[in-house]
């Protein structure tokens, strides 16, 4: 409860590395939306300025694309002068192997995003899909990337014949699961998409309306792990940096909350149970 009470002051404690005191030298993917991109319009990005803000620093930001590579070329990567070139991810999974990790300030789950029409007009759960006359259920088609829980679910319920299946990434560095899935639900490629919480979430938001996208999310299964936590990464070795990052996320969780919520991104408790708020946001 004492971290609540921490000023910018406190928190501007001396960090290990390269850092320079006046910046905040994050990587980033430069267009993976909702998370990032360099117009700064993703809720890392947000979560990065406000971070920056509470430790009087200026952002700076070290682009590569978020894929194989991206550690290898950001966080563990020297410039010219043999300084890193950036000093935080702001979106690992918790206990990633690559990096160390802060404590977690995002719980989300996957979630299947949808146009509320037909067959599909009437569904608020994954169970309820389930439900649906046999006929109407076998005609649907459903967008998943390979190795993903929606794979997994689909298989259980003896659905992954009607799958549309995509890579979990492709040589286009500009192909993210945002992008695949508003073009091809839109273009009607399949009916449904099974994706990442945040990007349904977003998706939902940017076709919101009477004739809006709708989001369900998964909740917490025994055979399938539908949830993560995701964390800030920072480099092996450097604990004061570390710190001073999980003393800010401690302080500052209604602030990352709101961020995220902002983002319809369905959120989890300490029990793995949706929000309220975020779950009935989900259905508007």
């Amino acid at each position: 409860m004492a971290l609540i009470g921490l000023g910018a002051g406190a928190l501007a404690a001396p960090t290990q590395g390269n850092q320079e005191s006046s910046v905040l030298r994050v990587c980033a993917d430069p267009d993976n939306l909702p998370q990032s991109n360099e117009r700064g319009e993703g809720y890392e990005n947000r979560i990065a300025a406000k971070l920056a803000r509470d430790l009087g620093r200026q952002v700076r930001y070290t682009f590569f694309p978020q894929r194989m590579g991206f550690v290898r070329n950001t966080l563990k990567k020297m410039d010219e002068a043999q300084q890193y070139k950036c000093d935080v991810i702001i979106g690992v999974p918790k206990g990633y192997e690559l990096t160390a990790t802060t404590q977690p300030y995002l719980h989300s789950t996957y979630a299947m995003v949808f146009r509320p029409q037909g067959a599909l007009e009437k569904i608020a759960d994954p169970d309820a899909l389930l439900k649906l006359p046999a006929a109407q259920l076998r005609a649907l088609r459903f967008g998943i990337f390979a190795r993903s829980p929606g794979a997994d679910w689909l298989l259980r319920n003896g659905l992954l014949a009607q799958a549309v299946s995509y890579a979990q990434q492709s040589g286009d560095i500009h192909e993210n699961p945002e992008v695949i899935v508003e073009r091809d639900l839109t273009a009607g490629k399949f009916d449904l998409a099974i994706v990442w919480g945040p990007v349904a979430g977003f998706l939902v938001g940017r076709h919101a309306g009477p004739d809006g996208w709708r989001a369900v999310a998964f909740k917490s299964d025994p055979a399938i792990k539908f949830d993560y936590e995701i964390s800030m990464g920072v480099r092996f070795g450097e604990k004061e940096w570390k710190s001073t990052l999980d003393n800010w996320i401690a302080g500052h969780r209604r602030e990352i909350d709101e961020i995220l919520m902002s983002y319809r991104i369905p959120l989890l408790d300490a029990n793995g149970s949706l929000i309220a708020p975020m779950a009935a946001d989900l259905m508007q």
